[in-house]
């Protein structure tokens, strides 16, 4: 493709990256991402995608900004409380960089509308900050075969881990079921530090840009473990489950309508 000369600029420092250079802008402007929920996960994760030039960005999430948002989700800001996180979030990836066509969409994620949202997509982005969303994206981009990385957090420490169908292991190798109800309440009082999103969202940005340009080496079949208090990361071997409800050799879960996964919203 001819590259503008604002384009040529923008994207210089990608540019001379050996592995990367035209071919592979032309590769991020030419893909369409989504993610899912622009929070704490989503505005890091959406921002440097934005600024590496993914051409089509989908942005998916429900809820409002909030005061209390502000000390971790860089895509909102002071003004832009009471607006839906998606058209704050879209303002913001696109006053980046108007390369980055932004399609904000006001949903929760739910089995009903998630197969035509990741249809047509390159990469998911799980940016969530709920099992059941996490269980939902996981098991329909499983049964698509539709690469996609997820990312958590708590207190002082994140997780990330890149999920490739057929290629390795899937999030329930590593969670089976959704944890008790107890538990799950506990984990949202639990509090968090606002730079630990920064930092995962931050990763899952850079899986999503070396999986469109084909560089490097990605999380499969690896969990990171980031633990922000020490400043240490930590890389676990996860090995597929052959008996994983989803992806093993005897799945249970061939459909969504397998599984409930309206349980432990908030």
């Amino acid at each position: 493709m001819l590259f503008s000369e604002d384009q040529l600029q923008r994207y210089s420092r990608h540019m001379i990256l050996p592995g990367v250079g035209a071919e592979g802008q032309e590769k991020l402007l030419k893909a369409k991402v989504l993610v899912v929920g622009v929070g704490g996960l989503g505005s890091p994760a959406g921002y440097y995608l934005a600024a590496a030039g993914i051409g089509d960005l989908v942005i998916v999430d429900n809820d409002v900004v909030e005061l209390s948002n502000l000390q971790r989700q860089i895509a909102h800001s002071t003004t832009k409380i009471g607006m839906p996180k998606v058209v704050s979030a879209k303002d913001t990836f696109e006053a980046l960089n108007p390369d980055t066509k932004v399609t904000a969409i006001r949903e929760r994620i739910t089995r009903s509308n998630i197969s035509g949202l990741i249809s047509d997509c390159d990469i998911v982005v799980d940016c969530s900050d709920n099992f059941a969303t996490r269980f939902l994206i996981n098991d329909a981009c499983v049964l698509s075969k539709k690469r996609f990385v997820s990312g958590a957090i708590l207190r002082f420490e994140g997780q990330l881990t890149t999920i490739l169908p057929g290629e390795g292991h899937c999030y329930r190798c590593l969670f089976e079921e959704m944890p008790p109800a107890d538990i799950v309440n506990s984990l949202q009082t639990a509090g968090l530090v606002g730079a630990v999103p920064g930092v995962i969202g931050t990763l899952q940005a850079l899986e999503v840009i070396k999986l469109i340009v084909g560089i490097g080496n990605v999380l499969k079949e690896r969990l990171l473990v980031f633990d922000g208090l020490n400043t240490k990361f930590r890389r676990i071997k996860v090995q597929r489950n052959p008996e994983c409800p989803v992806c093993g050799d005897d799945p249970t879960i061939t459909s969504l309508n397998d599984r409930d996964y309206s349980a432990y919203r908030f």
